[in-house]
């Protein structure tokens, strides 16, 4: 009975991962609700008792969710400062490609309920970041090609940050299924 308890939970844990792992592309913090959650996991399960999440899957886990923050944050970052973005446009990519990410996925979840909603947040945030950062260097006062140029490199290092992010989140939901179910 408490095999079929453990896998029943197991099963549970590798589906709330998935929802994890898909909040990151609204820019939420996905990838670090997944070791907790594993933490949890092996803290209620300890391998000893049978199969189970050991701490230091919940620690490579931990590892994993860093390496995509600092691919995320590299991305972006160098994606726009290498067009030389002040900070003010490098802080107002990043609040309106919040926003853009959550306007995109809802409005083209209407048009198309599942895939729609991973595209409009990637392509609401990509463009998010781009208004942000153009808006950014208006303010400072810069001319119109320094404005383009900046938001598309805050558009880019957006749009690989979040693909670099992703991949990290779907490495984080494999090492968390084959260590609870093998």
């Amino acid at each position: 009975m408490e095999l079929a308890l453990y896998y029943s939970l197991a099963v549970l844990l590798v589906m709330a991962s998935l929802v994890a792992w898909l909040a990151t592309v609204f820019t939420l913090p996905g990838n670090w609700a997944i070791p907790i959650m594993a933490a949890l996991f092996a803290w209620a399960y300890p391998p000893d008792r049978g199969p189970g999440i050991g701490w230091t899957v919940v620690f490579v886990l931990l590892g994993l969710a860093v390496l995509g923050e600092v691919l995320e944050f590299a991305a972006g970052a160098v994606g726009a400062a290498r067009q030389g973005a002040s900070r003010r446009a490098m802080a107002l990519s990043l609040v309106v490609a919040f926003v853009g990410s959550l306007l995109g996925a809802f409005l083209l979840s209407l048009l198309f309920p599942l895939i729609g909603t991973i595209v409009g947040a990637v392509l609401g945030g990509a463009l998010g970041a781009f208004g942000g950062a153009y808006l950014g260097e208006w303010w400072k006062g810069r001319e119109s090609p320094e404005r383009i140029s900046v938001g598309m490199g805050a558009l880019v290092g957006r749009v690989l940050g979040t693909l670099s992010k992703l991949v990290v989140g779907a490495t984080m939901v494999a090492v968390v299924s084959v260590a609870a179910f093998f």
